[in-house]
């Protein structure tokens, strides 16, 4: 499973967001700052950012000092809500979804033999990331895998 630059981006931006607000005691931050701070096209920004706002994860603010806030505090804004705020799935299984039923990923809709360990997978991801805020990655506050699997 591959996060793509959607979910990455959002990650970073929602970040970077979450220490010039309390930097800045609250002040909306311009995406155009994030921007440039993070290497990230603007416009590519302000489509993430449309997609956050929807999802409740940022409020907007217009006019002079205008740009946006975390709509919660960076402690309760979690990486598993960014990353699926802009449509990235936390699947790892090749399987289709229609109207909310399981299509199999072999041919005649069967599923393979291994996808209930790519299914796992997805969980154990989708969990992990649940379970760390933005306030914990400024923070550096990451925990280490809990099956003790060593970082490369």
């Amino acid at each position: 499973m591959r996060l793509s630059t959607k979910g990455r981006y959002a990650v970073m931006a929602m970040t970077d967001l979450a220490k010039r607000q309390d930097e800045s005691e609250g002040r909306a931050v311009a995406l155009a700052e994030i921007a440039s701070r993070q290497q990230i096209s603007l416009s590519y920004l302000e489509q993430l950012f449309a997609r956050l706002r929807r999802k409740g994860l940022v409020i907007s603010a217009r006019g002079p000092g205008g740009g946006y806030r975390l709509a919660k505090g960076a402690g309760e804004t979690f990486i598993s809500d960014i990353v699926l705020a802009v449509d990235e799935p936390l699947r790892a299984t090749r399987c289709n979804f229609t109207k909310g039923q399981a299509k199999g990923c072999m041919a005649g809709g069967e599923r393979c033999m291994t996808h209930g360990l790519w299914e796992e997978m997805g969980r154990q991801i989708h969990g992990y990331l649940a379970s760390v805020s933005v306030a914990d990655v400024l923070n550096g506050d990451l925990r280490p895998s809990p099956m003790g699997i060593a970082a490369e």
